[in-house]
């Protein structure tokens, strides 16, 4: 449920965590930085992403009284896109390094840029590369996967956009993992990729525990199997949650726009959880 006080708890969180990276701006401004990027999460994390939705809140509780109109807002939305994956980023590092967290669940979802059917009208994106397979819903769709690290709470902490047809065990190459030496992450047999593997553990001491298919070369014990798939449930439970706050589509002009969008919905479950 909305109320003030979970919206203002949201601004001090997101205005501690700018002076957190000693972030500074012109203090002629009527509108800080701090406001632009709190409306912005509370669009994600309350209006779907509607962005005037948002814009029309802050205006009528006198949150931001002085707020910008939607094209100013969007501009300087825009610009900020660097600073938004900076705060991701602390919130990342600190859940990682300050408080000591050693287990991790990677996990992909998709998000598709429109209906199969409308493909060929598409202007956000063309070509093959975009359209992949969903297999635990059985349907093609045309966009992107995200690739997800979630600590074993389910709190994101690294993600990477890949286009939809990449394989998760591709996708590896793709994923920072700036994680603490002797950490584990735990995925599902998607990942299967021995090189990679061994390669983390060799010289990131980094174990990566992915489920076996029953044809695997290295198989699990029963016991192995059970936790694998006991630590994959929260990063499943924390997908569904971010995938409730999209609308039917997500709207957006460009690609930078679109995914700008998928950040603040990442950005937004971060923040809810550790609020």
């Amino acid at each position: 449920m909305l109320t003030e006080d979970k919206v203002i708890g949201i601004y001090c969180l997101i205005d501690d965590l700018l002076k957190c990276i000693h972030h500074s701006e012109d203090r002629r401004r009527r509108i800080s930085d701090s406001e632009v990027l709190f409306t912005a999460i509370i669009s994600a994390l309350y209006f779907g992403g509607h962005q005037s939705h948002a814009l029309g809140y802050v205006r009528q509780t006198k949150l931001v009284p002085h707020m910008l109109d939607k094209s100013r807002f969007s501009r300087r939305l825009h610009r900020l896109e660097g600073l938004l994956f900076a705060m991701f980023h602390q919130v990342g590092h600190y859940l990682k390094d300050v408080s000591c967290e050693r287990d991790y669940v990677i996990d992909s979802f998709p998000v598709a840029v429109c209906d199969n059917i409308r493909i060929s009208n598409c202007k956000l994106l063309s070509g093959e590369q975009w359209r992949g397979y969903t297999a635990s819903m059985r349907r093609y769709f045309y966009g992107i996967k995200v690739q997800l690290l979630t600590t074993k709470s389910g709190i994101p902490v690294e993600f990477c956009f890949v286009p939809g047809c990449e394989h998760d065990s591709k996708a590896l190459e793709q994923i920072p993992f700036n994680l603490p030496p002797e950490s584990n992450v735990y995925g599902d047999s998607a990942y299967t990729n021995y090189e990679i593997e061994d390669l983390m553990r060799e010289t990131e001491l980094i174990s990566l525990h992915i489920q076996r298919k029953a044809n695997s070369k290295r198989k699990d014990s029963q016991s192995a199997s059970f936790i694998k798939l006991r630590m994959r449930k929260q990063i499943e439970s924390s997908i569904s949650e971010i995938k409730a706050l999209f609308l039917r589509t997500i709207h957006a002009v460009t690609l930078k726009g679109f995914l700008l969008k998928i950040v603040l919905f990442l950005f937004a479950i971060q923040l809810k959880k550790i609020n």
